[in-house]
């Protein structure tokens, strides 16, 4: 859709129609080849973004050598129209601009005279932003824009979209982000695009709506049509009433095709026969109108969902987690200490901070896979600890689906099937090679092994990497209804506030406590440093 829009691929059917002299940018999702052929620095490259201002500029210098030389109202006049110009241009400032942009999308002063040919794909993606933020397009597309970003980079570029003077479309599964910037949502599914009004939390609250009411729709017009058909079957076998029986029949089997060709919801949807542009129908036999009333399906969900379950074998010990005087890291290199921690059953804490700052090696130090550097770690009674871990590299790559999670636990190939399919692992999926999975594969595989293991301590690395939206609402589902203890690392900002009762925040060598979901603790920071 997304070449479509922006002219690079032709639809199939139809024409896309833009304004004339529409200016386009687009951030492709890997921006490996954005720069190829440029041999410019990361700054010299958004210096380009203004090349008519610098041009602009140094007629401004030019105008004033002369003016030193050769002074006379003709320059003075020419020089102020000129000054205008630039100063309403943003002349003055671009520069400034390109400081913010790159600081807000993470590049530090070190980054400004690196090539852009040495520049990591993540890096490039996060230079050919920078460079799409300063040309300030008509219309501007992002395919995943927070891709690459931390999470400060990403309440960065979410306060510079809001102030956006043009247009954005754009393609995201960061929830917290969509909520914050967007103002209509498209759904696109196998059978089309359906359009909500709002953020994506007012879109999940409509669509639930969309679904109850389909459903109850559904109900109401197949009790209309049993009652019709009851009608029909009774009396088209009477002379007296064949008449009346087959004339309810003629117009039962038009109602019929129509949704077989449109479906129950546009046919219900539909005031006039002319919308739905069904041209003559032959009346069926009764033997075909049940047929076809039989093969009426529910509505459902227009996007496939995940029907897992996390259920515990047995209930862990009141205080599931406690230290005191943490210092976490290696020996060559402490990376934090922390405050005091107490984790109660079924509270869920949420570890948040920068890429680099220990939040894996936590998870890894509190699974006793390292020793604390200086205090302890004491755990609950009953405890049976469950791991998702980021890399997935406890996955055999050489194995099928099937054989990788029987292998995990035995059980008959049926249930074994059956458990996959709650993971959307279906028909010849469960053969496929572990090594040949997509991310988002690989993460579902993960969590149905992990389903398995009646675990009453989750600590979970990443778990809603690589999963559409879909899947993360199904897991969020999930994690909400636990019976059980929550350790989450987590980019996810919309997970962290529905499931965190406690946010740890690594910042600066440090772990803070905060008891509250996001948002409160969003509200605490902005406070503090307001």
């Amino acid at each position: 859709l997304l070449f479509i829009l922006n002219g690079l691929t032709p639809p199939s059917t139809g024409h896309v129609h833009t304004v004339s002299g529409l200016r386009i940018g687009y951030l492709h999702q890997e921006a490996m080849q954005a720069f190829a052929g440029h041999d410019n620095t990361v700054y010299s490259e958004m210096l380009t973004v203004f090349d008519d201002l610098r041009a602009m500029e140094s007629r401004l210098r030019d105008l004033e050598e002369r003016m030193a030389e050769d002074y006379s109202e003709e320059l003075l006049d020419k020089y102020g129209r000129l000054q205008a110009e630039f100063e309403h241009a943003g002349g003055y400032d671009y520069e400034l601009r390109i400081e913010q942009t790159l600081h807000g999308l993470g590049f530090d002063d070190s980054l400004y005279e690196t090539s852009l040919a040495h520049l990591s794909g993540g890096q490039k993606t996060r230079a050919l932003l920078a460079r799409l933020l300063l040309e300030q397009p008509d219309l501007l597309i992002l395919d995943e824009p927070t891709n690459h970003l931390d999470v400060e980079a990403v309440e960065w570029l979410e306060g510079r979209l809001r102030m956006w003077q043009g247009a954005l479309l754009i393609v995201s599964h960061d929830r917290y982000f969509l909520d914050r910037v967007v103002s209509t949502i498209w759904e696109m599914s196998r059978v089309g695009i359906e359009v909500y009004r709002g953020n994506y939390s007012a879109y999940a609250q409509q669509r639930q709506e969309r679904i109850a009411y389909a459903e109850k729709m559904y109900e109401q017009e197949m009790e209309r049509i049993a009652k019709e058909m009851d009608y029909i079957k009774r009396n088209i076998v009477r002379a007296s009433t064949n008449g009346m029986a087959v004339g309810r029949l003629r117009r039962l089997s038009r109602d019929l095709v129509a949704i077989q060709e449109v479906g129950l919801v546009n046919f219900l949807a539909s005031t006039q026969w002319s919308e739905l542009g069904i041209g003559g129908v032959r009346p069926f036999t009764v033997i075909e109108a049940e047929q076809a009333i039989k093969a009426i399906r529910k509505p459902t969900p227009r996007l496939p969902k995940l029907t897992m379950r996390l259920t515990t074998t047995h209930r862990s010990g009141d205080i599931v987690v406690r230290s005191r005087d943490l210092l976490v890291g290696y020996p060559e290199r402490p990376l934090f200490t922390s405050d005091d921690l107490v984790l109660l059953r079924r509270e869920c804490a949420a570890i948040i901070g920068g890429n680099g700052t220990g939040k894996t090696t936590l998870l890894r130090t509190l699974m006793g896979q390292l020793a604390p550097l200086e205090g302890h770690i004491e755990f609950g009674a009953s405890l049976k600890i469950g791991y998702f871990a980021q890399a997935h590299d406890s996955l055999n790559p050489d194995n099928t689906v099937l054989d990788e999670l029987i292998n995990h636990k035995f059980m008959r190939t049926s249930e074994a099937r059956n458990h996959l399919a709650k993971f959307l692992f279906r028909n010849e999926d469960v053969f496929k090679k572990v090594g040949m999975l997509s991310g988002g594969e690989r993460a579902k595989l993960a969590m149905a092994l992990l389903a398995l293991d009646g675990a009453n301590l989750l600590l979970l690395d990443e778990p809603t990497n690589h999963l559409d939206i879909a899947a993360q609402e199904a897991l969020q589902e999930v994690l909400e209804s636990f019976d059980g203890t929550i350790l989450l690392v987590t980019h996810d900002r919309y997970l962290v506030d529905r499931l965190a009762t406690q946010i740890w925040s690594l910042e600066d060598g440090h772990l803070s406590v905060f008891k509250g979901n996001y948002h409160a603790y969003m509200e605490m920071r902005d406070g503090v440093a307001a």
